[in-house]
């Protein structure tokens, strides 16, 4: 079982729903790159709601994910595409099939 887990949310400003989309979706490949995630999901929500959903065996691999290249560009562009700062929320599964 990945005990450690991350869940982001993301709102994106009006007219930028598509570039956060595409921005989203240009991740996976670098969440390939990092070995210490285990799954990474990006998410539509609504159609301006956002999120990420990624899993980790160990503390380790949530921090460097945190740290990593997916978290710096988000940011990097924070102001221009979304409405408010991201949600991230540290979070422990319970149980997986």
């Amino acid at each position: 079982m990945t005990p450690f887990a991350l869940l982001a949310r993301v709102e994106a400003k009006p007219g930028k729903e598509q570039a956060v989309e595409d921005f989203l979706k240009s991740a996976l490949a670098l969440a390939r790159q990092e070995p210490g995630t285990i799954t990474w999901y990006a998410l539509k929500l609504s159609p301006s709601t956002f999120g990420i959903f990624d899993t980790f065996n160990d503390e380790d691999g949530r921090k460097a994910h945190l740290a990593g290249e997916i978290a710096k560009n988000l940011m990097a562009n924070a102001a221009e595409l979304l409405s408010k700062d991201p949600i991230i929320e540290q979070v422990e599964i319970l149980a997986q099939k």
